[in-house]
């Protein structure tokens, strides 16, 4: 299977090929089609990616540590 970027320019590739008016109906439909596969592994995939990141940001570990000082104003001044 292709990476998440190659299918996502497919996808793209493909929408624009759509617009285009000289496209005859049913290589319309074949790309729509194709499109609509993409798409939903495409969404599949960032799903999957959301998880992890929820997991890592509520992490037991990730919790415990201090939250990061942010040094936007000098304190010795």
């Amino acid at each position: 299977m292709k990476n998440f970027e190659e299918r996502l320019e497919r996808l793209e590739n493909l929408g624009a090929s759509i617009r285009k008016p000289e496209l005859p109906l049913e290589e319309a439909l074949k790309a729509f089609e194709e499109g609509v596969k993409l798409a939903r592994s495409l969404e599949k995939d960032l799903e999957k990616v959301e998880s992890r990141i929820e997991v890592l940001l509520n992490a037991p570990e990730a919790r415990a540590e201090t939250s990061p000082e942010l040094e936007l104003f000098d304190t010795d001044g």
